[in-house]
């Protein structure tokens, strides 16, 4: 079974964090605990997930909420029933309607099982929804986090995060994914909560863009 937190470790996990790093400790201190963020296990949520990929949090909600307006509960099953067009008309992209389809014909396939995902391994997990085209690394990693919480995973797919380091420990901008990596790794096994964060500061810095937003990749998705 892989490592989770809850609401009742979740603070304990914060000053646990806050002893191994004294920059952590800062952050608790000057801004307080961050938000434990958490989304329901369900078709929806993925599909608020695949919204977000590379676009402002407003964006996605305002599509995800056009599409609760016109099926009222969004299943794999009604949204199956839309046209594009219909789609089209609740701001999702052409490439966004692909994949919310795909997502949905591998759940009502049985292809894809949410609640069986809840007893896997991240890796597991990451294999089968990497397999759904238009779904990668940082939808999968908001989903283990925000849904799951699995507790040790660092998105670095997510420009808020990379930024939010350098920040925190003064590296200077051209440092690397992979160097990044390497300092994250004092915080295991805890990453997710150091994400957690690590959002805090950023989101405290002035005018900073969104959090959870995809880093585009070559292929122009969120991966």
């Amino acid at each position: 079974m892989p490592h989770t937190f809850t609401h009742s470790t979740y603070h304990s996990i914060c000053d646990e964090l806050g002893k191994m790093d004294a920059d952590f400790a800062t952050v608790i201190q000057n801004h307080g605990y961050p938000p434990m963020w958490t989304r329901p296990n369900t078709f929806e949520t993925l599909v608020h997930i695949i919204l977000e990929q590379q676009v402002s949090l407003a964006s996605a909600l305002s599509a995800l909420n056009k599409l609760r307006e016109r099926i009222q509960e969004v299943t794999p099953a009604r949204v199956l029933l839309l046209t594009d067009t219909e789609l089209r008309e609740c701001y999702f992209s052409r490439q966004k309607t692909a994949y919310v389809r795909y997502l949905a014909e591998a759940i009502v396939s049985g292809q894809i099982n949410l609640e069986a995902f809840e007893q896997m391994e991240d890796e597991d997990i990451r294999r089968e929804l990497c397999a759904l085209k238009g779904i990668g690394n940082w939808t999968v990693d908001v989903y283990l986090m925000f849904v799951l919480q699995h507790s040790d995973i660092l998105p670095l797919g997510d420009l808020a995060i990379v930024n939010a380091i350098k920040r925190l420990k003064g590296l200077p901008k051209e440092t690397t994914k992979e160097e990044l990596l390497i300092a994250g790794e004092q915080w295991k096994p805890y990453r997710t909560v150091a994400s957690m964060l690590l959002w805090q500061h950023y989101l405290s810095s002035a005018k900073p863009p969104s959090p959870l937003k995809g880093e585009p990749l070559k292929n122009k998705k969120a991966r």
